[in-house]
């Protein structure tokens, strides 16, 4: 899709968020700038929430609004960080400081320099659900030293998995899927905008399959725009019926059982990191695959759901859900190889 994301082309200011108890709790934040916990469901809104509260709040948005994808940042090499423009001035030469050190910095020199419009500026922690104990310790000071000037935001699926001292210094924003009607309303103005032809069954249809999905059914609708240049209920059961990562998730499954766990991890990366899925959608979607499209016999099938059982409880109270994912496919094939040697060489 070499087109502008409508989820990017479409960023809705705050009084255009389709649930309106969260434009009321937001609005409450706007003159009294605090810190927040905006927490919810996959896809429902809440980076854009956050960006939309930004731009009622400050007047250089650019300038003082600091957006850190904690999963993806965590995930980094040194190198990496090091390099990335926006942190390269509080790292310049460092190159012997340990990560967690740069990290650490980073954080901190982020919250201590003065913003550049207003009175404060706002860091964006996403995906705080992966921000390690000890990382949370020192930033939970950061947050005490600098809480005059810098706002900090945390979005995240988990809220459970922030220390209690972040939890209470910070206001709880829960962020509900939107409602069939409220998805509707934000596809309709695009498609104007769009000048698509459409109708309202097309967009019912596509609301309805997102199930509470906001990011998932405005791209949906532009997919189905670009390949038909309308939406109407057929166009969309046919959009909706080519799209779908089965055949990368079937290629995940057929790596592991061939004992090929690098490019199963690259390819569980992909998913996690750009395509929006967190750690146990896609540990559902490997075994709904796995039974469906899977060419593996009864036992092998029955084996990967009990390590899934495993698997599932690792990736509620762990950090890193790809090294879950990738230790329940390595025990899965570790499993299949150790039948095989049994089945060529019976005792």
């Amino acid at each position: 899709m070499d087109d502008p994301l409508w989820t990017d082309a479409y960023a809705p200011s705050l009084s255009e968020l389709p649930q309106a108890d969260l434009r009321d709790r937001l609005d409450r934040t706007v003159d009294e700038p605090m810190n927040l916990i905006v927490q919810g469901p996959k896809g429902v809104g809440k980076t854009a929430a956050v960006r939309a509260l930004a731009e009622e709040t400050h007047e250089n948005t650019e300038a003082d609004l600091v957006e850190i994808n904690v999963a993806d940042f965590f995930g980094r090499t040194k190198k990496e960080i090091r390099n990335d423009p926006r942190f390269e001035q509080f790292l310049t030469g460092r190159s012997r400081m340990a990560k967690r050190d740069m990290i650490n910095r980073v954080l901190k020199e982020s919250a201590s320099y003065a913003p550049v419009s207003g009175t404060f500026k706002t860091i964006v922690l996403d995906n705080a659900e992966a921000i390690r104990e000890d990382f949370q310790q020192a930033l939970r000071r950061v947050m005490e030293q600098h809480h005059r000037t810098t706002q900090f935001v945390f979005t995240t699926r988990q809220p459970s998995k922030l220390i209690a001292p972040i939890q209470s210094r910070c206001f709880p924003v829960p962020v509900r899927s939107p409602t069939v009607d409220e998805i509707i309303g934000v596809l309709e103005p695009i498609c104007v905008a769009e000048e698509i032809a459409y109708d309202t069954d097309g967009l019912e249809f596509i609301a309805s399959a997102a199930g509470g999905n906001l990011r998932e059914a405005i791209l949906t609708a532009q997919t189905t725009a670009m390949a038909a240049d309308e939406i109407t209920m057929q166009s969309a059961y046919e959009t909706l019926g080519d799209l779908g990562d089965d055949e990368t998730i079937l290629s995940i499954l057929t790596d592991a059982r061939t004992g090929d766990l690098k490019n199963a991890r690259k390819t569980i990366d992909t998913l996690l990191t750009d395509e929006g899925y967190d750690g146990q959608d896609l540990l559902s979607e490997l075994l709904r695959v796995a039974r469906s499209k899977g060419n593996f016999d009864t036992e092998e099938t029955m084996r990967l759901h009990k390590l899934a059982g495993e698997a599932d409880l690792d990736l509620v109270t762990g950090l890193d859900e790809k090294l879950h994912l990738v230790h329940l496919l390595g025990a899965w094939a570790v499993g299949r190889s150790a039948l095989r040697e049994s089945e060529m060489h019976p005792q």
